[in-house]
């Protein structure tokens, strides 16, 4: 009979791989495409965020994030970080990831190391 192993992915929203232009309107693309999110036709939808949201966001919300910007990157995805160094130090023989409803790193690279690591039960915490 197989052993189980039990790990842990914590989850967060997610955040711009970096507070440029670029990275913000890839990360608010990711976001704002979610029909969870906004719950409008696409043929509506599609047109507003990709002629009109996404050029005139972008370049604002970056210089935002480049306002809080860390050493280490986003403070988001720094404390998220840290939180799950200090978990995984507490549980030495559990496997923790973290992953991120948009961004990275994504939930399914998370998924996938979780399994690479043998992860048979998994305990999903929301850090949001």
């Amino acid at each position: 009979m197989k052993q189980e192993k039990h790990g842990v992915l914590l989850v967060n929203l997610g955040t711009p791989d970096a507070p440029t232009p670029r990275a913000v309107k890839r990360y608010l693309k990711e976001f704002l495409s979610d029909g969870r999110v906004v719950d409008t036709s696409p043929l509506l939808w599609w047109p507003i965020l990709n002629g009109i949201i996404l050029p005139l966001r972008s370049p604002r919300v970056a210089k935002l994030y480049q306002s809080v910007w860390m050493d280490e990157g986003s403070p988001l995805l720094v404390y998220s970080r840290r939180q799950q160094q200090a978990l995984a130090a507490r549980m030495p023989n559990t496997p923790v990831e973290l992953g991120m409803s948009y961004g990275s790193p994504s939930l399914a690279q998370a998924i996938d190391s979780l399994l690479a690591q043998g992860v048979t039960n998994l305990v999903v915490l929301p850090l949001y």
